[in-house]
């Protein structure tokens, strides 16, 4: 048996074992584990067939589990490589070929609902064919440069010869998945590793000194470092129900400079909630709300085949509940940003409806952030005064 066909049967009792209980890198990594004779470049191959498959989302079901991978990596790969040089040569010299021009050679058809069988949840705005196909290709990564280093980080990646895309803000920076940019800009407090989509929500915030912010689902504090490098004169409450993520959010905001702010647990859907907040009033609150996460799902394609459909009401009444305990806070005049990374309208356009029902809160502005069209998740954010 050669190599490539070790790492196909490799995948394949992967691919049978995981339930999708756990995110599939964790999987992956506890498998490796297991089987400390793999090398790198085994793990590497392996890992990369495994996300393949899942990639795939509903497509060619009937098909046995190799012929999914090897699909898979017929689909999702660009260029010539020697997985199917040896186990599908014929496609290895078709690999450079257009997705529509690639699926011509498929034994079953590939639609944009069978790469992800949620489409009528979209939420309007969002071309429900080229995010499909999105799914077939991981995102970048993503930094978000600070405190003017700017040439100084492009000195370091070009000095690494690491291959990058500047955009127009001249803070937001692309680069190849696996950069290792911890160990290419070792001076942490000059960038952030934060999605160009989320990097974006900030031209909502608006933010005056001395105002008085509140990130109440603040988890690793992302928006909230935002937010500062913005304004750093705001009054900042952070809060999350999980006191880890809390200190581990205290642990990034040390490392990237940011002080003077106010950390507590809160359970924001506990009914006893509003009145342990008392009459406190914000002239901004970040809401980022649980959601699904699908509008990252080319980061987790194994959610694709895991997620049920009942899960966004769910996740949707989480939101209003949330919301429903957050609005009153927010000072007359003041706003309130909510964000989801999640591409479904239950959580997105229905949500805002909610909120100018139950207050007098209304849309200013905001709405889809799409990414599929440069490589990153696509959110929603919008701002309401």
């Amino acid at each position: 048996m050669t190599r490539w066909e070790n790492y196909l049967a490799s995948a394949e009792k992967i691919i049978g074992a995981y339930q999708g209980s756990l995110p599939l890198h964790h999987f992956l990594k506890s498998f490796f584990k297991e089987h400390p004779y793999m090398g790198g470049r085994d793990r590497r191959w392996i890992s990369q067939l495994v996300y393949h498959y899942f990639r795939l989302g509903n497509w060619g079901k009937s098909l046995s589990v190799n012929e999914r991978i090897i699909t898979g990596a017929f689909l999702c790969e660009t260029t010539p490589n020697d997985f199917l040089a040896t186990i599908r040569p014929a496609w290895n010299e078709q690999i450079a070929l257009p997705h529509a021009d690639k699926a011509a050679l498929l034994p079953v058809p590939l639609t944009p609902d069978t790469l992800f069988p949620f489409l009528p949840e979209l939420s309007a705005g969002i071309d429900a064919n080229a995010y499909a196909y999105t799914v077939l290709k991981q995102p970048r990564l993503f930094i978000r440069v600070r405190n003017n280093k700017l040439d100084k980080v492009l000195q370091l990646l070009d000095k690494a010869a690491i291959t990058y895309e500047l955009f127009a803000n001249n803070t937001t920076i692309a680069l190849p998945n696996g950069t290792k940019i911890e160990v290419v800009v070792p001076e942490k407090s000059w960038y952030e590793v934060q999605d160009a989509s989320s990097q974006q929500t900030g031209e909502l915030f608006h933010p005056q000194q001395h105002q008085r912010w509140w990130d109440c689902c603040a988890a690793s504090g992302g928006k909230s470092i935002l937010l500062k490098d913005q304004q750093p004169g705001v009054q900042l409450l952070v809060s999350d129900v999980r006191r880890s993520i809390l200190e581990n959010l205290q642990q990034r905001f040390a490392t990237a400079g940011v002080k003077h702010f106010e950390a507590r647990v809160a359970d924001l859907t506990a009914e006893n909630f509003p009145a342990s907040m008392g009459s406190q009033q914000f002239d901004g609150i970040i809401l980022d709300a649980p959601c699904s996460g699908s509008g990252t799902w080319g980061r987790t394609p194994e959610s694709i085949s895991f997620f049920k459909k009942d899960e966004i009401g769910k996740y949707q009444q989480l939101q209003k509940k949330i919301a429903h305990n957050v609005a009153p806070f927010v000072k007359k005049g003041g706003s309130l940003i909510y964000i989801t990374c999640s591409v479904f309208k239950q959580e997105n356009e229905e949500v805002v409806k909610y909120i100018e029902e139950i207050s007098d809160l209304r849309k200013q502005e905001g709405g889809v952030i799409a990414g599929y069209d440069k490589g990153a998740d696509t959110m929603y954010a919008v701002r309401l005064s």
